[in-house]
């Protein structure tokens, strides 16, 4: 069953700290749910020069480097925001993450820099669709926590677009799942090939 109406964008980025506008947004990398062959990748300079230790070394890059060798911010969302608009065709392009501070990141880079509605106002939290699917408690949508069939053989390296793809089958998963499911109670046996 494929939706054409629908473009699933599964987008990770790596920051300098849990603000944007007060600390910088350093690597932004996406795919497409269900085609992980269409990637979008850029690491960019800092628009300050705000950092938390922790949050540098956990995205394992460099703001002194990045001053040198990132890309434009503004460049770097209008190339988002095109490769947004071809990856999804026709389609409405729906974002998708691990819980809402990527949202909040890309979000707020695309308006600063004028692309600020490529997704509409909202986009989808896969922790929070979990949470529904599986009837469960906030505490246990931690990927940890996750059964291992929903899991991606993709690990997770806080590489903005290896974190992107491992997301995007994350959320194929479950929508397979959650597919598979409905059509079980409706004694269909039909299987999912494309949302």
């Amino acid at each position: 069953m494929e939706n054409k109406n629908e473009a699933y964008i599964s987008v990770d980025v790596e920051a300098s700290g849990p603000i944007p506008g007060i600390y910088s947004m350093l690597s932004i990398g996406a795919t497409v749910v269900f085609d992980t062959s269409k990637t979008f990748y850029a690491e960019l300079k800092p628009i300050n020069n705000n950092f938390i230790v922790d949050a540098i070394r956990v995205a394992n890059l460099s703001m002194r480097e990045l001053l040198i060798k990132g890309s434009d911010p503004e460049e770097v969302m209008a190339s988002f925001s095109e490769w947004v608009k071809n990856a999804s065709g026709n389609a409405r392009p729906v974002f998708v993450s691990f819980g809402n501070f990527d949202w909040m990141y890309t979000k707020w880079y695309l308006e600063r820099f004028g692309y600020g509605n490529l997704f509409g106002i909202n986009g989808i939290d896969i922790k929070s669709y979990y949470m529904g699917m599986d009837n469960t408690r906030w505490s246990d949508t931690t990927k940890v926590r996750m059964p291992v069939d929903l899991k991606p053989e993709v690990k997770h390296t806080h590489n903005a677009l290896q974190d992107a793809i491992e997301q995007a089958k994350l959320f194929e998963n479950m929508l397979r799942t959650n597919h598979d499911r409905h059509h079980q109670q409706q004694g269909l046996g039909t299987k999912l090939k494309r949302f």
